[in-house]
């Protein structure tokens, strides 16, 4: 009879954290919200990792690269979601008028009201300020 072979759950436990926090970046980078629940995963995911690779005496950095890059990715899709809110009603009206838009200066004056009604909402920025370099 022959003994069952034991699985070893922190082998690769480094490797798996720093793959679900690079997981995270791209589902933040694609849909904020969905990212900062990614990044919660990944960063316990690679809290949980570094204990077990603790207790067997291996190497914790990849590891660790996982906490920084989670952190990093939930700190962006968080901002990413707030601002997605903040600015919702405008989003929404820019979004309609890019619909009845049919020309390319209808379109430029679509971004134009998107630019001022951000101008509106901000009140540290000056009239003028924001400027978008390629249409949203």
């Amino acid at each position: 009879m022959t003994t069952p072979v034991q699985a070893r759950p922190a082998e690769g436990a480094g490797r798996r954290a720093l793959w679900l926090a690079f997981a995270s970046v791209v589902l933040t980078l694609m849909l904020p919200l969905a990212g900062i629940f990614m990044s919660l995963f990944a960063l316990v995911a690679s809290i949980r990792a570094i204990r077990a690779l603790r207790s067997v005496t291996r190497p914790v950095g990849t590891a660790v690269t996982g906490i920084v890059v989670s952190s990093i990715s939930l700190v962006i899709s968080l901002a990413m979601t707030t601002m997605q809110f903040y600015f919702s009603d405008e989003l929404s009206a820019y979004t309609e008028c890019r619909r009845g838009a049919g020309t390319v200066t209808a379109q430029n004056e679509c971004v134009e009201q998107l630019e001022r009604a951000m101008e509106k909402k901000m009140p540290f920025v000056q009239p003028g300020q924001v400027q978008f370099p390629f249409p949203p």
